[in-house]
């Protein structure tokens, strides 16, 4: 998508310096910075402080750290050794894993000599492949939306609510929950979105920024307007992404998601999910009892950041000094407060029949 203009991706490669460049989202939206990472370690770290945030985003940049791991060392102890470092960044994003084994596993038949070159040029496959599997989404998703705007009088925008950042930044490009946005207001189809601010990182305000961005008409609330909203019939449909979908189609995504779920049962407003296959986690069903919830640091919640009185960045205590806080970075809803998933392959039922019939090849494996 773009940004002052100029096409971004979220990370690309420079062929010129042989070093990947990633949109550094810890200064976002208030300064659009640039960096390159260029060790191992870096590459842990930019995904542990979330310099790259996002499921998909995350898998991507993790295969170009295997590319790396296999310029240092191709032996199969150092990549080895790179797959446990890098997988321990975040647990609870099924996609850095599968980029992590989808690596390995294409590395481990080749020659020492092969591996490197061969692991790069998967990198870049897997963020092409992101990049068209987020666009397909954004195609089904569209279809959701035209059929709303044609109830609906002469003009009158479709009213969408989202939650957290499921953006093109979170991903390669288009993005999953945003992308049937962009594909409806490039379409000319009216529309406004409800942005939750979504704390405890605010990353809701990364959402208000992209669309901003893009010309689409919106606006940011405070996490507890949308059942209020919805209740008022101010919301015509809930689009969220997520970070592990099990194969009976329970949905884990940002903190707070569960409770818009909630509302949107109570309210009768369709609650759907953009969910690429890479993000299905075909190993576990219940996803309450068995996805693995990050516990992040207590400074996002007592400390805020933004753009201080004298135009710097930085950070605001909202909390008393010395309060304990707990900061679970996500929820999961179960499958029967989801009214669909949309994937690249189509829209389906939150269940594991739905997501079988879309994905028998995966489903079997």
């Amino acid at each position: 998508m773009k940004v002052n203009g100029t096409h971004y991706r979220s990370l690309w490669w420079d062929h010129d310096k042989s070093v990947l460049m990633i949109i550094d989202q810890r200064w976002l939206p208030h300064d659009f910075r640039i960096q390159p990472v260029e060790t191992l370690e870096d590459y842990a770290t930019a995904i542990v402080e979330m310099r790259v945030r996002g499921a998909p985003l995350i898998g991507a940049t993790a295969a170009y750290g295997m590319a790396l791991a296999a310029q240092l060392d191709p032996s199969d102890r150092a990549l080895e050794a790179a797959w446990q470092m890098l997988n321990a960044t975040r647990p609870t994003a099924i996609n850095l894993r599968w980029a992590l084994n989808r690596c390995l596993a294409a590395m481990r038949p080749l020659p020492e000599a092969e591996r490197a070159s061969a692991a790069l040029a998967l990198a870049h496959e897997i963020a092409d492949e992101d990049v068209e599997i987020n666009r397909q989404i954004g195609a089904h998703g569209l279809e959701l939306i035209r059929e709303i705007a044609a109830e609906k009088p002469a003009g009158e925008p479709v009213r969408l609510l989202t939650h957290c950042n499921a953006g093109w930044i979170a991903t390669v490009d288009w993005g999953t929950a945003t992308s049937p946005m962009y594909q409806a207001h490039d379409a000319g189809l009216p529309i406004h979105v409800w942005v939750d601010e979504t704390r405890p990182r605010n990353q809701g305000a990364l959402t208000a920024w992209e669309l901003g961005s893009h010309g689409i008409s919106h606006s940011y609330i405070t996490d507890n307007a949308g059942g209020h909203l919805m209740q008022h019939g101010q919301v015509d449909l809930v689009i969220t992404g997520t970070d592990r979908t099990t194969r009976r189609g329970d949905v884990c995504n940002k903190i707070g998601t569960y409770l818009k779920a909630l509302a949107a049962h109570d309210n009768r407003v369709p609650f759907y999910v953009a969910l690429p296959s890479p993000t299905i986690d075909w190993t576990v069903s219940d996803g309450v009892r068995e996805i693995p919830i990050e516990d992040r640091d207590s400074r996002e919640v007592s400390h805020v950041q933004g753009v201080l009185e004298n135009g710097d960045i930085g950070l605001a205590r909202v909390t008393p000094e010395g309060t304990d806080c707990g900061n679970p970075a996500f929820d999961v809803t179960p499958n029967r407060l989801v009214t669909g998933l949309i994937t690249e392959r189509g829209i389906c039922d939150a269940s594991e029949d739905g997501l079988a019939a879309l994905f028998p090849d995966l489903a079997k494996q």
